[in-house]
């Protein structure tokens, strides 16, 4: 890993931690992160996957071009930049989807905790630099 942060390869590739049936503490999940970043798959379902975004700071330019992703903040605000220029702030328990293809950039105000739902093995390609 670059920087802290996954290749597109490894984002990928990553295997749910959790099995069906097993009963999961989000909270406990999120606390066990000492890091200033975390993404992983938590739970696989169906073709799909939810993973637990912990981070501060800014996250690069990407795309999923297959997927669309729905994010829900549970503690934090996160900001969404998208490449027009337009800009979100979910606050907790908000919730917001990305469809396939939009490039966007996610930016944690302090400490922030996100679920993602996304296709399994979900394409991600990075953007170098965006025009905005």
């Amino acid at each position: 890993m670059k920087s802290g942060y996954p290749t597109a390869a490894e984002y990928a590739s990553e295997r749910a931690r959790h099995r069906p049936l097993t009963v999961i503490d989000i909270r406990s999940e999120q606390a066990a992160v000492t890091g200033s970043y975390s993404n992983r798959v938590v739970f696989d379902a169906n073709e799909n996957c939810m993973r637990l975004a912990v981070f501060e700071g800014e996250y690069r330019w990407h795309e999923h071009p297959d997927s669309d992703e729905l994010f829900l903040v549970v503690a934090g605000k996160l900001q969404i930049d998208f490449q027009d220029g337009a800009r979100v702030t979910l606050a907790e328990w908000q919730s917001l989807v990305v469809p396939a293809g939009i490039v966007h950039r996610t930016r944690a105000i302090g400490r922030t905790v996100n679920l993602t739902f996304e296709k399994r093995h979900a394409r991600t390609v990075f953007v170098e630099k965006a025009d905005v």
